[in-house]
């Protein structure tokens, strides 16, 4: 039998699932302050709410059905999990289906090629509950890429939706022409249009793509999003240690040592990152009625994802359930390459219940920018790396939430399960 904690965790899951998906269900013009202030938690009898839909509002683009509210339930988009989303890295050799992707050698330079393109869509963010997005290759966040530093990566960026749309990326890019903007290079591609962005991966890092059209909130907030993770390359580490350090002081050798092992444990070529598990969080949030104010929260898209479901407490999962939390190996490294594409809330957070943690913002060093602590805060487009170890632990939950403790309400809510 699950053990209490167990129990409880599902619970308390399920309380807080039931009553957001209820409340949109029942009214989509609900507002966070009713789901948060008065609804208490919705009892089975509550869910067999019928189908709503809602519409944009004037002034937020197309006036497109924007929500299809049905009874809670297992997620029925196939097309995307997020469990399966957290670990995937499109690589060019390796990655998602969805994903056309190769890599090849040009002019001695590894070039690592990806085909993206923009569709509209409908997609799950709760059970029962969809929105109307805009999405690269029709799921948000948008595929994972995966470089090393000095690769030149390659995006085919084809636009099949009825807005016009571009890809800017967060790197440090030297040709305006390829700066994703409207006023530059092909500028916004509309409807059947296409183009080949070209970037060298840099700096190592973190980092993060999206739209550029206007307006950004709507372009950003409808799902036109991804992150980019560009690995240190250990030789360029080991020339110049500097460039990957915020410390002030000397270099010596054993440093340059641990600079360039750390930078093989980032990079997905080596082996040494064998012993680290890695995982993609995007920190988003969804205006289910188009008030400018987000009803629903999530990392990855799907509120409580990563919540407890039915489980013997012992690690395994109802088939096919995909309300579970994250499983991690205690003897492991847990990196998590974090983002925030959070739109109408000015900042997002990581907090992480007992544990403590290393944190690099942007990813762009190998030494840490902040060191042990619990809470982080990133506002939109702000990413980094958080390093977790859990080897003194004991097996079970513990949970990771965002630490505006609405946004846990609402869907920012998880568990890693340490085994």
């Amino acid at each position: 039998m699950p053990s209490i904690d167990y129990d409880t965790a599902a619970e308390l899951t399920e309380q807080l699932e039931e009553r957001l998906v209820t409340s949109l269900g029942g009214d989509t013009s609900v507002s966070r302050r009713t789901v948060l202030g008065g609804l208490g938690v919705a009892g089975s009898a509550a869910l067999g709410i019928g189908g709503t839909r809602a519409s944009a509002s004037p002034g937020h683009g197309t006036g497109d059905e924007s929500g299809n509210f049905g009874a809670v339930g297992e997620y029925q988009d196939a097309d995307f999990d997020p469990h399966e989303f957290l670990t995937t890295f499109n690589t060019g050799r390796s990655g998602q289906e969805s994903v056309p992707q190769r890599v090849y050698e040009e002019e001695g330079r590894t070039v690592r090629e990806f085909e993206l393109t923009a569709v509209d869509t409908t997609i799950t963010i709760a059970p029962g509950v969809e929105f109307s997005a805009w999405a690269f290759n029709g799921q948000v966040p948008g595929p994972t890429i995966r470089a090393v530093e000095g690769d030149l990566v390659r995006v085919k960026f084809t636009n099949l939706s009825k807005n016009a749309h571009t890809i800017h990326p967060h790197l440090q890019n030297l040709n305006p022409r390829m700066d994703g903007i409207p006023t530059n290079g092909p500028g916004e591609l509309d409807t059947g249009e296409s183009f080949t962005y070209e970037w060298i991966a840099q700096p190592a890092g973190t980092h993060f793509y999206h739209c550029h059209s206007l307006p950004l909130k709507e372009h950003i907030h409808r799902g036109l999003y991804g992150t980019i993770i560009v690995d240190p390359d250990p030789e360029r580490v080991r020339e110049n240690p500097r460039d990957y350090v915020n410390y002030p002081g000397p270099i010596d050798e054993q440093l340059r040592k641990r600079l360039v092992e750390k930078a093989k444990s980032r990079n997905h070529e080596y082996a040494e990152n064998d012993a680290v598990n890695e995982m993609v969080m995007v920190m988003n949030s969804f205006d289910t009625d188009f008030d400018g104010a987000n009803e629903v929260y999530a990392a990855n898209t799907r509120a409580f994802a990563y919540g407890v479901g039915e489980t013997d407490g012992e690690g395994n999962w109802k088939a096919g359930e995909t309300k579970r939390p994250i499983q991690v190996d205690k003897n492991e490294l847990q990196r998590v390459y974090l983002v925030n594409a959070t739109e109408f809330d000015p900042i997002n957070s990581f907090h992480s219940h007992s544990q403590f943690f290393d944190y690099y913002d942007h990813g762009t060093t190998l030494t840490p920018t902040r060191q042990t602590v619990d809470t982080i805060m990133q506002c939109q487009a702000q990413r980094g790396i958080i390093e977790l170890d859990y080897s003194d632990h004991q097996p079970g939950l513990y949970m990771i939430h965002a630490h505006q403790s609405e946004f846990a309400e609402l869907g920012w809510m998880s568990f890693f399960e340490v085994v």
